[in-house]
């Protein structure tokens, strides 16, 4: 069949529309086969910590000290969010090229107590958490909290972490008051039956420790024991594994407990390290 000058023009015409449309879409796919890749293939597993009320990003920085002090090879590096209530996030420090364990910590400007700003607070965290999983792109971390950090993380892990495809792999809560002043679990608080309600968010695969101090053997002298034990009631039974510790002696009050050494050689053991194991490399082609 011969075709005219006319119909010739409408096929070179929408052959090359099919083109124009071809190459950007290829170009997408490798784009984002290239960040699945990097996603599932990402060797960085931070450990993000939270601080109590009236702290603030700086909370953490003894503790820190104490984890890079006998370090072995590549020490820890520390960033410091902080997220403001207006909204805006500030970075203060920097991850190292070749560390795989970063520590995180992220403060608020609002870090008031008082369960309606727990609730703001762990809004926020989410808040610096879709910002640092957008930057660095890891696919597992760990938590690490003192004193109301806990319950920020609680309300964060119940409310928005099935939002993203990261794992925590294990959690420690230094010193948190579930059940903020109450020393007995029958007069449950409005929170702590929150937090039970929605216990069944919790993923299954996580390893929960629950460290109280005692200096009166019933408290820190801030947090009553019975309180920081009240953290069985929601994670218990749903967690993977849900361990209580108790350190007692020097150091075991309540604003000293991030850096007694019991509870950083706790930490060693049961945070650092965990999510480090070897992966194997996935590869991905585009279709």
């Amino acid at each position: 069949m011969k075709l005219n000058k006319k119909t010739k023009l409408v096929f070179i015409l929408v052959a090359l529309f099919l083109i124009g449309l071809a190459v950007p879409s290829y170009s997408w796919t490798r784009k984002n086969v290239k960040e699945i890749e990097t996603f599932y293939n990402s060797k960085l597993s931070p450990i993000i910590m939270i601080p109590g009320s009236s702290a603030t990003e700086n909370r953490f920085d003894g503790l820190v000290r104490k984890l890079n002090q006998d370090r072995r090879g590549v020490k820890h590096s520390l960033l410091k969010v902080k997220v403001w209530n207006n909204g805006r996030i500030t970075f203060e420090g920097n991850i190292r090229k070749n560390d795989n364990e970063p520590i995180i910590v992220i403060g608020f400007e609002n870090n008031k107590d008082g369960y309606s700003n727990i609730k703001k607070q762990a809004k926020m965290m989410n808040q610096a958490f879709e910002a640092l999983q957008n930057k660095y792109n890891f696919n597992n971390f760990k938590g690490l909290a003192h004193s109301n950090g806990g319950l920020i993380y609680t309300a964060f892990i119940e409310n928005y972490l099935s939002d993203y495809d990261v794992k925590i792999n294990s959690l420690m809560t230094i010193g948190t008051p579930y059940n903020f002043t109450e020393t007995n679990i029958k007069n449950k608080s409005v929170m702590l039956a929150d937090f039970i309600a929605a216990k069944e968010n919790i993923p299954s695969t996580l390893h929960v420790y629950s460290v109280a101090g005692t200096i009166t053997y019933d408290s820190d002298e801030l947090v009553p024991d019975a309180s920081v034990s009240a953290g069985k009631y929601i994670y218990q039974n749903q967690a993977k594994s849900y361990t209580e510790i108790t350190v007692t002696g020097e150091d075991a009050q309540h604003s000293d407990l991030p850096t007694n050494d019991e509870v950083v050689d706790l930490i060693k053991q049961h945070i650092e390290g965990q999510g480090l194991r070897k992966k194997q490399k996935t590869k991905l082609e585009p279709h």
